[in-house]
């Protein structure tokens, strides 16, 4: 009994579809963050104390419980918000800093501290995710997240005193 044809490349093709792993989840994963601009971004200003909470909350589309299904996109997103925060912070915040004095640049000094809040928080969630896919650095997080818990902890100590926003022309990627 000879098969038909059509049968041996229906089988042949369900063989090769069946037989190659394909992570679903993974693959059905949209990215969560779209393009912003710094100023979107940015929690400096009001008052500072609360940086952290604000942080987490500008960044809170991740699923915190499955970093390891975080796509290429929101990676590529934090890695942005790194990058254009560190950018408002030497060419924005510290040449107003040096150029202040006073309760101005105590202001100024809480607001930076704000942005770097942002920065580390979306480095450490950046990094976090890597490790739960299987590319973490763990040296790398260890020294991120001392950085991150720092700067909480002056963003903290600072709780009530005024911080000043900058607006800074970037957008992430």
């Amino acid at each position: 009994m000879q098969i038909p044809t059509i049968f041996f490349f229906l089988f042949a093709f369900l063989t090769a579809a069946f037989a190659a792993p394909i992570d679903m989840e993974r693959r059905a994963a949209a990215a969560v963050f779209k393009k912003q601009t710094y100023n979107q971004l940015s929690i400096s200003g009001g008052t500072a104390g609360n940086a952290e909470a604000q942080a987490l909350a500008k960044l809170s589309g991740l699923n915190m419980n499955d970093l390891a299904n975080v796509p290429k996109a929101d990676l590529d997103f934090l890695n942005s918000v790194n990058q254009i925060a560190n950018q408002a912070e030497t060419e924005a915040f510290n040449p107003a800093i040096d150029a202040a004095s006073g309760a101005a640049k105590t202001a100024l000094q809480n607001g930076k501290i704000q942005n770097k809040v942002l920065k580390l928080t979306a480095t450490v969630l950046k990094l976090k995710a890597q490790a739960a896919q299987g590319n973490g650095d763990a040296a790398k997080l260890a020294a991120e997240q001392k950085k991150l818990d720092n700067n909480i902890k002056l963003d903290k100590a600072a709780a009530g005193q005024a911080a000043t926003k900058l607006s800074f022309d970037a957008s992430t990627s």
